[in-house]
């Protein structure tokens, strides 16, 4: 097992990626904590990893919340100890071209994906210097954090924004034996996802098959979506890269549509 005893904690991981992301950790012998906002269906989702026979807790965390990530972990450090994973995962999305774009919605996503991360991050980090034993932090890029689209801006911002914690977080944190990276998907079929297909169709005036086969996957190889799956097998690869070879660097999982 590639995390054997390795206590890992995943935001926004009651579904989608950040689920499958859990899921993988879990069958690889990591404690996972699923942190989200949403405690029924977190609570479900670790009840399901526990009922395999593997360890699993939940905490309910808004990632924008200072008070709310601090004492997560300090739940996560009292129930399992030392943390050795974070996986950055929360985030929304929201479509509006710029003229039409609030200054609310703008916030708010950046709140969500850059405070949560540094938040998340920040409490995280500490925990891995103290112990001494490091740990790697994984935060959920997106192609948008190398490319740009229209009806995107706070978004694109934000993943691009990521890259940039990770480079600092890889410097500050390699004499401490702490990792980081990003993970950069393609269109992945997540609710996030789902959501965002009849609301391009009405922003661009076209269709929904449209949205899917001329946007979202015209410049991939093969004209799939990205699994959940492939991501969470990216994140267990850089989870069980021990060394800092890797740090700082992120990597594109986008079935070809975005190529470095």
């Amino acid at each position: 097992m590639r995390l054997k005893d390795k206590v890992a904690i995943v935001t926004g991981a009651a579904s989608g990626i950040g689920n499958a992301i859990a899921e993988t950790f879990a069958r690889e012998g990591a404690k996972v904590v699923i942190a989200d906002l949403n405690t029924d269906v977190a609570k479900k989702a670790a009840d399901a990893i526990s009922a395999q026979g593997r360890k699993a807790m939940w905490v309910k965390m808004d990632v924008t919340s200072e008070s709310e990530v601090d004492d997560g972990v300090a739940e996560v450090i009292k129930q399992f100890g030392d943390i050795d994973i974070l996986v950055s995962n929360a985030g929304i999305q929201h479509i509006d071209t710029i003229d039409k774009l609030s200054l609310q919605d703008w916030k708010k996503l950046l709140a969500i994906h850059l405070d949560g991360a540094f938040l998340t991050t920040r409490s995280c980090i500490r925990s891995m210097y103290q112990s001494g034993r490091g740990g790697s932090i994984i935060y959920m890029g997106s192609v948008h954090s190398k490319e740009a689209s229209p009806l995107k801006a706070p978004y694109v911002t934000a993943k691009h924004g990521l890259i940039g914690l990770c480079k600092v977080v890889a410097k500050e944190g390699a004499s401490h034996k702490v990792r980081a990276n990003v993970i950069c998907p393609g269109y992945v079929e997540t609710p996030l996802v789902k959501k965002q297909i009849p609301e391009q169709a009405k922003d661009l005036g076209i269709s929904e098959e449209d949205v899917i086969k001329k946007v979202m996957l015209k410049d991939t190889v093969d004209g799939e979506f990205t699994t959940t799956e492939d991501v969470a097998n990216v994140a267990l690869f850089f989870a069980s890269f021990e060394d800092n070879a890797l740090t700082g660097q992120s990597i594109v999982v986008s079935h070809g549509w975005f190529m470095q």
